[in-house]
């Protein structure tokens, strides 16, 4: 890790959202699963653009899927975000209060939108919430990362990682951070 510092510099995860962009966070966060980042990264502007800069639910609500998916949304993560917005309104998904809760918790809570998995959840934590001990073994940069920082001859599996973890703990957020740095630099 000390490597990993003296290349990259001091940890950088952002700044804290307020409470009023928690609802934007997850959406980017959807829009970013499971795609490179500037491909995401078209796309995201695109859907804000199309949601007039300010992406809340009841503007995706009012511009539909149809909007969604002239975006270049896919069909699942279109009703991923429509249901989002759904449960934003309707007041079950409680994001105002989710900073309270403890991150399983608020992986629960988060899972049962559609389309959100732990990955989103794991996102949402570590980005939007600033969790420190959040370690996405899901995640394939953070553990194509690992293997660079620690010369593994292969990338670990996810539940070999889940140990491998243990020794950042309580600051996996911060490792996961470094990891994903060292697969840039590959």
């Amino acid at each position: 890790m000390a490597r990993l510092l003296a290349i990259h510099g001091p940890c950088r995860l952002g700044t804290k959202p307020k409470r009023h962009e928690r609802f934007a966070s997850i959406a980017r966060a959807i829009v970013y699963q499971q795609l490179a980042g500037a491909a995401a990264g078209a796309i995201w502007e695109r859907v804000r653009q199309g949601l007039s800069g300010d992406c809340t639910a009841a503007g995706i609500l009012e511009a539909g899927p149809e909007a969604l998916r002239a975006a270049g949304l896919s069909a699942a993560k279109t009703a991923a975000m429509m249901d989002l917005a759904e449960r934003d309104l309707s007041g079950t998904l409680g994001l105002a209060g989710l900073g309270h809760l403890g991150d399983e918790e608020v992986v629960t809570r988060l899972t049962q939108v559609t389309g959100i998995g732990p990955w989103t959840a794991h996102m949402f934590l570590m980005f939007t919430l600033h969790r420190l001990d959040v370690w996405p073994v899901g995640d394939l940069g953070v553990r194509k990362g690992y293997a660079l920082a620690f010369a593994l001859p292969a990338v670990p599996a996810s539940a070999d990682l889940i140990e491998l973890g243990e020794a950042f703990r309580p600051y996996r957020s911060v490792a996961a951070w470094y990891c994903w740095r060292a697969c840039e630099r590959a």
